[in-house]
């Protein structure tokens, strides 16, 4: 399926939620539960053909989502029986709200994943590749707050107290275009070069550290290598200006560590105004090679 809808069908927007604990990452993998797989298979109940999601950012085992945004194509008939309303009716404007209350039927009240939202796409986007910008945060409870088993899936919990504004002091010193060689596990033939426009961390009313970490994209391994980085910093191990310089060495190091995926929530993903859409999918293509990872997979 092309990059853009067919005339003939019609291209819808999703937006979900899933807690990332017992899935094995968005991309769909033989023999095991994914966020993809699991999602494509409640849409082919509901249409009884199949379909395939394309996605903004593709996220590891164990990484959460409040603000993943996906697109499906539809064809006339699948349309139909998305949109075909119960006797209770929609008072909602858009013609595509029915699929997200199919959806949850099908997945269940409590499910670990939800749709929060279904819409007609405006003309010309593309989930991935008209995406401007990812926003993810990273929680950690370090031992100054103590460990919250109600927090157990969504926070790290580290055993030595942090510093707080160390940590933020060094994110601060990553803000920029460049190259995150030394920040991502390599993939071979794709670019490491990314523009991180914020990267701070602050505590919350809770005491628990909590990162905020936005690029345009985000290569493999990309935000936990930083947040790895930063709690170096905190506990004393690293120096502030040490993750810029490891950084300008664009080489993988064993300096600090990458945190675990349990962390790790996709807030928000950012597109510019519907009149640019297209072209910003134009633009994402020409720039970035094919195998590019282009989010925090």
């Amino acid at each position: 399926m092309g990059a853009f809808a067919r005339p003939e069908s019609r291209r819808v927007r999703l937006d979900i939620a899933y807690d990332g604990a017992e899935f094995r990452g968005w991309a769909t993998q033989p023999s095991l539960r994914t966020v993809q797989g699991t999602l494509e298979d409640a849409l082919w109940r509901i249409l009884r053909s199949d379909v395939r999601l394309v996605v903004a950012g593709r996220t590891d085992a164990g990484v959460h989502a409040t603000g993943q945004v996906a697109h499906v194509d539809l064809d006339e008939q699948q349309w139909a029986r998305a949109t075909r309303l119960s006797r209770g009716g929609s008072s909602d404007p858009d013609p595509a709200a029915p699929l997200a209350r199919k959806l949850q039927g099908v997945l269940g009240p409590y499910a670990d994943v939800a749709v929060s939202r279904t819409s007609i796409a405006p003309e010309g986007f593309d989930a991935r590749f008209s995406a401007a910008w990812r926003r993810y945060t990273y929680r950690i409870a370090d031992r100054t707050v103590g460990y919250n088993p109600l927090q157990r899936r969504d926070t790290t919990f580290v055993r030595v107290p942090l510093d707080g504004e160390a940590m933020n002091a060094a994110a601060s010193t990553l803000v920029g275009l460049h190259d995150f060689a030394a920040y991502c596990k390599p993939r071979e033939g794709a670019t490491t070069v990314r523009t991180l426009l914020e990267f701070d961390w602050r505590r919350g009313a809770d005491g628990v550290l909590v990162a905020n970490v936005k690029a345009d994209a985000f290569c493999h391994s990309m935000v936990r290598a930083l947040v790895g980085a930063c709690v170096a910093v905190g506990e004393g191990r690293l120096d502030v200006a040490d993750v810029a310089q490891l950084r300008d060495e664009r080489t993988r190091t064993s300096a600090f560590t990458v945190l675990d995926a349990r962390g790790l929530t996709l807030t928000e993903v950012g597109y510019p105004p519907d009149d640019q859409l297209a072209a910003r999918a134009e633009q994402t293509r020409a720039r970035r090679d094919p195998l590019d990872v282009i989010d925090d997979s």
